[in-house]
């Protein structure tokens, strides 16, 4: 499997990369990925910088999704 840092129990691992300087909080990024992505409870972004590769087509819908393109995948 290309990309990503190694897990735990040797699985690899996605780097997602949010910029929160262009993150307007739209939240469309956890309907595509609520695994990865979620807004707090006052509306602001957390997000898990290294999920598994699994992951990688849903946060790349996420990317996709952002209108503020501030989402990246870091190999």
């Amino acid at each position: 499997m290309a990309g990503g840092a190694p897990a735990r129990g040797g699985g690899q691992r996605v780097r997602v990369v949010v910029d929160l300087t262009r993150c307007a909080d739209h939240g469309q990024c956890v309907f595509a990925a609520p695994e990865v992505f979620q807004l707090d409870e006052r509306g602001k972004l957390s997000y898990r910088p290294t999920p598994e590769d699994r992951l990688r087509e849903k946060v790349e819908d996420a990317m996709d999704a952002c209108p503020m393109q501030a989402i990246t995948i870091e190999d």
